[in-house]
């Protein structure tokens, strides 16, 4: 009886060890997104919801957290243990704007998450209203500068990746804008077609499209740095204005200090799911472009927004309502 009571201490001495050495995961994964159920961004969590599920071997958790422009998720994840089972689907704005937008965010986009997997990217449209005399975003430019007044733009509010981008557009272009501050997309649309303002650099939707393709706007280029296919044929702006850049993506984050090999077993899992051609189409009718990279481009990506953003934050005084 003694030898076995003392065997059966020893099993339960060992238990704990042998759990925590089990492979990764062996538990349910928590993916925090930072805005409400519904929304563009939780509905591409869901549609990589059972994928992952399937490749990891256990359930995936959809955790909702919106509030405070991303910043109240941003917190939990960047405090959460490090141990790949907190994950962050995160747009580049949370990571790259928001801390600079938002007094005391509370959290350093490259520094408190570790990059595990990019999921998808997507291009802004630079439009103008059909009747102004411009074609492209050259002549945008001369038009721009031969104006007694600075011209009007649009965006979706004060420190909306809109404005951060036209920002960097009229800098990079020496072309004196004023802004016009609108609620949402869908108002900023409606001004630019109403004539209100005569330019809009945003990201896409139906209605947009369907106003390009009618003629009402016209698209001058892309903000991606290679053509998009969510525009076949619109060339970029930086073909016309050397060095402009402003793409929007997603991409899973976990906690700063999550294991390499925790990081690439996510980022296998996540890519394989990515680069089927029924989560690409799917993805396209979201208006994004499906991507994939390892975390060390990722993690390069985040680096490089910080670096482009912070400075037209900085330089324009611009902070969150």
């Amino acid at each position: 009886m003694k030898r076995f009571l003392l065997a059966l201490a020893a099993g339960l001495a060992l238990a704990p060890a042998l759990v925590s050495a089990q492979p990764f995961p062996n538990k349910v994964i928590r993916l925090v997104v930072p805005y409400p159920a519904g929304g563009t961004t939780d509905l591409m969590a869901r549609a990589l919801q059972d994928p992952l599920q399937k490749a990891l071997g256990q359930p995936i958790l959809i955790d909702n957290k919106s509030g405070a422009s991303g910043v109240l998720a941003a917190r939990e994840v960047a405090r959460a243990k490090p141990d790949g089972y907190t994950l962050f689907f995160v747009n580049s704005g949370i990571v790259a704007v928001t801390p600079y937008v938002v007094k005391e965010a509370g959290y350093d986009g490259v520094k408190d998450f570790a990059p595990v997997a990019l999921v998808s990217s997507a291009p802004l449209f630079m439009v103008v209203n059909s009747q102004l005399p411009v074609n492209d975003v050259k002549g945008f430019i001369e038009y721009a500068r031969k104006q007694p007044n600075p011209l009007l733009y649009a965006s979706a509010g004060v420190g909306s990746f809109g404005q951060l981008s036209t920002e960097l557009f009229s800098k990079l272009a020496g072309v004196k804008l004023t802004h016009v501050p609108y609620k949402g997309q869908a108002p900023t649309t409606n001004a630019i077609v109403a004539g209100e303002v005569s330019l809009l650099i945003t990201t896409t939707s139906g209605a947009m499209n369907d106003f390009i393709s009618n003629g009402r706007l016209k698209l001058l280029g892309v903000t991606s740095a290679e053509p998009s296919a969510l525009a076949p044929g619109a060339p970029t702006v930086g073909s016309a204005l050397p060095g402009y850049v402003a793409e929007t993506w997603l991409a899973v984050l976990a906690t700063a200090g999550t294991p390499p090999d925790v990081v690439k077993r996510l980022n296998d899992a996540i890519n394989a799911a990515v680069s089927k051609p029924e989560m690409q189409q799917k993805f396209r009718g979201f208006g994004v472009e499906a991507k994939t990279a390892t975390p060390q481009r990722l993690g390069e990506m985040i680096v490089q927004d910080n670096a482009r953003w912070a400075p037209i934050i900085r330089e324009n005084n611009i902070h969150a309502e």
